[in-house]
C-alpha cells in the first residue's frame, strides 16, 4: 500500500566478448529480441532518462549556464561521469543495447546518486525476468496472524496493490474493507478513482503517487503480468492524476513511518505503520503486510480501542 516515512523514491526508467564480462561501456550479452524484450529496454532507457533530467549539474560540480536547452545532464555529461562512452549511453537510453554489466550500472548509479532502492530498481530492468504473472494464495496462518494484530488494523496486499486478507479493525479504519459497495479491493484504483478516498485519506493524492511508484516497481518486476497492465491502462485512461504521476517515472518501496487515516467516528487519527514481507508460498508469490499501531496510552490508542467496542459503521 501506499507509505510514507521510510520510503525511497526514485524518478523516472571497453566491451568484453558476448556473453562475458564487460568492460566500462559494454554488455555483458545480448539475448534474443521479441515484444518483452523491446519492452523492458524501453523502459530501462526511460528510467535512465527521466533520472538524468532530475540531477542539476551544479550538484555533480558542473555549470549549469543559462544558455543550457536541456534539463538536468546532457547524455555526454552523464557518461563522461559514469566513465562509459557517450555511444554506448546513448544506445542503452535509446532501448539499443541490452543486459549492461554490473560495472556500468554501479558506474550509472554513482554518477546519478541513486539510493539502495532505485540501484535494485535499475538492476531488475536491466536483466528482467519474463515469467508468468504470479499467484497469490492466503493461507490460514497469516490470518491468523492478522487477527493477532488486534486492535491494531493490519492487511495484506500483493504486487497490483489488491488487498487480499485484513483484520477486523482494518475493514473499518480502511474504508470498509470486505464491502464492496463500500470500496474497491485495490488500493490504486480506490485511491485514484474513488472520490471516497478522501474521506479516509486526507492526504489523498500523495497517498496516490505512492501508490503509483509502487505499481512502477512491479512493472519492472512483472513485466508479463497482463492483469497489472490493464490495471495501468484503467488508471490511465480514466485519471489525469495518474497520467501525470506516471509519466514522472518514479519508483517506491514502502518500509515504515507514520501515515494520517479520518474516521467517520473517531476523526483523523496519526498512526506508526511498519511494512512487513510475506515470503512466497510453494507456487504463489509474497506479500506486503502492513500493520498500523500508536503508542500505549496515546490518544490514538484509546480511539483505536473505542472503535473496536463500537458497531461498525453503515
Amino acid at each position: 500500500m501506499d507509505g510514507v516515512g521510510s520510503t525511497e523514491r526514485v524518478d523516472g526508467a571497453g566491451a568484453g566478448p558476448a556473453g562475458g564480462a564487460a568492460g566500462p561501456g559494454g554488455d555483458a550479452g545480448t539475448t534474443g529480441g521479441g515484444a518483452g524484450h523491446d519492452a523492458s529496454r524501453r523502459a530501462l532507457g526511460g528510467f535512465l532518462r527521466a533520472r538524468r533530467e532530475r540531477v542539476a549539474p551544479e550538484h555533480v560540480g558542473l555549470s549549469g549556464g543559462r544558455r543550457r536547452r536541456v534539463r538536468g545532464l546532457r547524455r555526454e555529461e552523464l557518461a563522461q561521469l559514469a566513465g562509459i562512452s557517450v555511444d554506448y549511453y546513448v544506445r542503452l537510453e535509446q532501448g539499443r543495447a541490452t543486459q549492461p554489466s554490473a560495472e556500468v550500472l554501479d558506474a550509472l548509479a554513482g554518477a546519478l546518486g541513486l539510493g539502495a532502492t532505485e540501484r535494485g530498481h535499475l538492476a531488475t530492468l536491466a536483466a528482467p525476468r519474463h515469467s508468468p504473472a504470479p499467484r497469490v494464495r492466503v493461507g490460514p496462518l497469516l490470518q491468523r496472524i492478522l487477527d493477532a494484530a488486534a486492535p491494531f488494523p493490519a492487511f495484506a496486499c500483493d504486487h497490483r496493490l489488491d488487498v487480499v486478507a485484513w483484520n477486523a479493525p482494518a475493514t473499518e479504519l480502511l474504508g470498509g474493507l470486505g464491502d464492496p459497495s463500500r470500496r474497491d479491493l485495490n488500493n490504486a484504483r480506490y485511491l485514484f478513482l474513488d472520490p471516497a478516498a478522501e474521506d479516509v485519506f486526507p492526504d489523498r493524492e500523495t497517498r496516490a503517487a505512492e501508490a503509483a511508484g509502487q505499481l512502477r516497481v512491479s512493472a519492472g518486476r512483472y513485466p508479463d503480468d497482463a492483469a497489472l497492465k490493464a490495471l495501468v491502462a484503467e488508471l490511465s485512461v480514466h485519471s489525469e492524476l495518474f497520467r501525470t504521476i506516471w509519466a514522472t517515472g518514479e519508483v517506491l518501496r514502502c518500509a515504515a513511518g507514520r501515515k494520517r487515516l479520518r474516521h467517520p467516528v473517531a476523526g483523523v487519527l496519526e498512526l506508526d505503520y511498519q511494512t512487513l514481507g510475506v515470503p512466497a508460498a510453494t507456487g504463489g508469490t509474497g506479500l506486503q503486510m502492513h500493520v498500523f499501531s500508536a503508542v500505549e496510552g496515546s490518544a490514538e490508542a484509546a480511539a483505536i480501542e473505542r472503535l473496536m467496542a463500537a458497531p461498525p459503521v453503515t
